[in-house]
C-alpha cells in the first residue's frame, strides 16, 4: 500500500459512515420492536432475550478473528462480503415466520457486523494522513453516536406505520449504497497471506460465550437449580479456562493475554464493560415498560428514550474537558455516582409513576453514561504502547460488547424471574401475553397484577444495576489514574481514539 493518501479517501469515508449507521441501527431499533414481536411470533421472555443477545454475542465473538480475516484476504473484499451477509440476513429477519428463524437470522446479522466493525477501523490509518486521521475518526465516531437517537425515532415511526419486520428492511438501501460506495471508492489493502488464524482460539471462545449466554438466559425460565442452567454455565466456564490455557501456548494467539498485565488497561476495560452490562439491561427493559405500563405506542416509546440519549450526548461532549480539569479518577468516579444515583432513583418506580419521572432519571442515567465511557476507554487505551494499541482496542471493544450481551441476558433473567413469581399461569409468557390474557378475560384485576409484577421486576433490575454502579465508583476511585496518561512520543493521541461500539 502506498503511503500517499488515497485520492478518493473522503468519498470512501462516506461508505464507512453508512456501514457504521447500519450496524448501530440494529442494536437500538430492536428493543422498540420487542412488544410487537412478542405478540406476532408468540415469543416468551427467554426468546425476547435471545433476539437482543444473539446479535451482540456473535458480534463480540467474531470481532477479533474478523480483523484477521480482513488482514489476510483484503479489507475491501472482506467489506463487500460482509455487506452481502448483512443485507441477506436483514431480509430473512424481516420476513422470519418463527422465533427460531429470526434468532438464526440475527446471529448471521451479527456475523456480518463483526466482519464490518474491525475492518472499517483498520482502514482509517491506511487511507488518511496523520493530520487527517482525527477528522476521519471523529466523523466515524459521530456516525456511531448518531445511530442512537436516529435508530429509535426511525424505528418508532416505522413500527407505527408498518409491521415489525420493516425495522430490518431499512438496512437494505443502506447496504446497497454502502456496497456501491465500497466497490467504487475504496482501495484494496495488501493481503497478509502468511498470517495464521487461531482456529482453536476461535472455537473455544465461541463455545464458552454461547454456553454461558444460554445458561444465563435460562435462569429466568428454569431457576438456578435446573441442569439446563448450571450445565451450560459450568461448561462455559470450563471452555473459558481452556481458552486461556490455549492462548498462553498458541504461536499466533487470538488474544494477546499480556495486555492484561497492564493494570490501567485491565481496570479501564473492566469499568467500560460494567457500564455496558447495566446499559443493555436498562435498554432491554425500558421500551417494554413504556408500552406495557405507560401505554405508549412504538413512536411514543422511542420519544421517551430521547432524555437518556440527550444526557449521554451532553456527558460525552463534556467528558474530555472534565477529565483534563479534575483527572480521570474523579471524572469517572463522578460519572459512576450519577449513573448509580439514577439507577436507584429509577428503582423507586411504581405503577403510579409517569413519563416525567422516567424522563428525569433516564436523563441523569445518560449523563452518567456519557461521562464514564470516554473516560474509562481513554484510561484503558492511553496506557498502551503504539505497537499494541490496535489489538488493545479490538480486545476492549470485544469485552465491552460481551458486557452488553451478558447484561441483557442476566438482567433480563432477573426481570423474568421476578415477573413470573408474581403472576398467575396464563400471564407468565411475557408482560404482553399477560395483558392480552387480561383483555380477553375482561379482567382489570389481572391487568393490574401483570403491570405491578413487571414494575416490580424492573425495580429489581435497576437496583441490581445500581449496586454494580457502586462497585464502579469504588474501583474507579481506587485504581484509575489521577492524572491523564500522556501520549507517548511519536504517537498522536487520536491513534488511540476509540470509535464508540454499539
Amino acid at each position: 500500500m502506498s503511503h500517499q493518501p488515497h485520492p478518493r479517501r473522503w468519498w470512501a469515508l462516506i461508505a464507512l459512515v453508512l456501514m457504521s449507521l447500519a450496524v448501530g441501527f440494529d442494536v437500538t431499533i430492536l428493543n422498540l420492536a420487542l412488544p410487537s414481536m412478542a405478540k406476532d411470533l408468540h415469543a416468551d421472555n427467554a426468546q425476547l432475550q435471545w433476539f437482543v443477545t444473539v446479535y451482540t454475542l456473535v458480534l463480540a465473538a467474531g470481532m477479533i478473528p474478523a480483523g484477521m480475516v480482513g488482514d489476510r484476504f483484503g479489507r475491501k473484499r472482506t467489506l463487500l462480503v460482509a455487506l452481502v451477509i448483512f443485507g441477506v440476513s436483514s431480509l430473512v429477519a424481516a420476513y422470519a415466520p418463527s422465533t427460531g428463524t429470526f434468532i438464526a437470522a440475527r446471529a448471521v446479522l451479527g456475523l456480518g457486523a463483526a466482519l464490518l466493525m474491525p475492518t472499517m477501523l483498520a482502514l482509517i490509518p491506511t487511507m488518511f494522513t496523520a493530520e487527517e486521521r482525527p477528522k476521519a475518526i471523529g466523523t466515524l465516531a459521530g456516525a456511531s453516536m448518531l445511530a442512537f437517537p436516529v435508530g429509535p425515532l426511525l424505528g418508532g415511526w416505522l413500527l407505527n406505520h408498518f409491521w415489525w419486520g420493516s425495522v430490518f428492511l431499512i438496512n437494505i438501501p443502506v447496504v446497497v449504497l454502502a456496497f456501491l460506495a465500497v466497490a467504487v471508492w475504496l482501495p484494496e489493502s495488501q493481503r497478509e497471506r502468511g498470517r495464521r488464524i487461531d482456529a482453536g482460539g476461535v472455537v473455544l471462545s465461541s463455545a464458552a460465550l454461547t454456553a454461558l449466554t444460554y445458561g444465563l438466559i435460562e435462569i429466568g425460565e428454569r431457576g438456578w437449580t435446573d441442569a439446563a442452567v448450571f450445565g451450560p454455565i459450568l461448561g462455559g466456564i470450563a471452555a473459558l479456562a481452556l481458552f486461556v490455557l490455549w492462548e498462553r501456548r498458541a504461536r499466533a494467539p487470538l488474544v494477546d493475554l499480556s495486555l492484561f498485565a497492564n493494570a490501567r488497561f485491565t481496570i479501564g476495560t473492566a469499568l467500560a464493560t460494567l457500564v455496558n452490562f447495566t446499559m443493555f439491561g436498562v435498554l432491554f427493559a425500558l421500551p417494554q415498560y413504556f408500552q406495557a405500563n405507560l401505554g405508549a405506542d412504538a413512536m411514543g416509546s422511542s420519544l421517551r428514550l430521547l432524555p437518556l440519549i440527550a444526557g449521554m450526548l451532553i456527558g460525552m461532549s463534556a467528558a474530555a474537558r472534565l477529565s483534563r480539569m479534575i483527572g480521570p479518577k474523579l471524572a469517572a468516579g463522578l460519572g459512576f455516582v450519577l449513573l448509580t444515583a439514577s439507577l436507584f432513583w429509577g428503582a423507586t418506580t411504581d405503577t403510579g409513576s409517569g413519563t416525567g419521572s422516567a424522563a428525569a432519571w433516564t436523563a441523569l442515567h445518560g449523563l452518567g453514561l456519557g461521562c464514564v465511557l470516554p473516560t474509562v476507554m481513554d484510561a484503558a487505551l492511553g496506557a498502551l504502547s503504539p505497537s499494541n494499541a490496535g489489538v488493545g482496542a479490538a480486545v476492549t471493544q470485544t469485552i465491552r460488547t460481551l458486557g452488553g450481551s451478558f447484561g441483557a441476558a442476566v438482567l433480563g433473567s432477573i426481570l423474568t424471574s421476578a415477573y413470573r413469581a408474581a403472576v398467575p399461569q396464563q400471564a407468565r409468557e411475557s408482560v404482553f401475553a399477560g395483558l392480552a390474557a387480561a383483555r380477553s378475560a375482561g379482567s382489570a384485576t389481572l391487568a393490574d397484577t401483570v403491570r405491578s409484577a413487571f414494575v416490580h421486576g424492573l425495580d429489581i433490575v435497576l437496583a441490581t444495576s445500581g449496586g454494580l454502579g457502586l462497585v464502579g465508583v469504588i474501583v474507579a476511585l481506587a485504581w484509575l489514574p489521577g492524572t491523564p496518561e500522556r501520549p507517548r512520543p511519536g504517537t498522536p493521541r487520536h491513534q488511540q481514539a476509540h470509535v464508540p461500539e454499539h
